[in-house]
């Protein structure tokens, strides 16, 4: 079952140290103060008009509410999280730590929960119109900027 692999993971994540330096991990990328691990990743869209990339997109936004409840469930409701002005601010030269500063590169926003001492926020990336959505989680002690 896809939604147990994905709370697995986040138990996990949550579980796991942080590493002392950035680097790749078998789901993603870890630093000190975090975890950014691809829950799902879809197909690239280089030989699509559009419309396949709409569907797709469209259940990735599903797939990351329908987690979105069970953590709920767990946290209580996520504080939703805009991190354009985060991407902005970037852009102008501010310094903003990774992980958000990766995160605003590629996720318009996301579901954020506070449990245990670390953040856990949920959302969907896409790095370009022909590359693959991602349902992304990211575990950090790190506070949002």
């Amino acid at each position: 079952m896809t939604t147990a692999r994905h709370l697995a993971t986040i138990d996990r994540l949550r579980s796991q140290p942080f590493p002392r330096e950035s680097g790749r991990t078998a789901t993603g990328h870890s630093g000190a103060g975090y975890h950014i691990a691809a829950l799902a990743v879809s197909e690239d869209f280089w030989d699509d008009d559009g419309t396949r990339r709409g569907l797709v997109q469209d259940q990735y936004e599903a797939d990351r509410d329908g987690l979105s409840v069970l953590l709920t469930a767990r946290w209580g409701p996520p504080h939703v999280f805009s991190l354009w002005s985060v991407f902005d601010r970037g852009m102008e030269g501010e310094e903003i730590p990774d992980p958000w500063d990766a995160l605003s590169q590629s996720v318009p926003d996301v579901h954020l929960w506070r449990a245990d001492g670390h953040w856990i926020a949920l959302g969907v990336s896409q790095w370009d119109k022909e590359l693959p959505f991602e349902l992304l989680v990211t575990v950090t002690e790190i506070d949002p900027p």
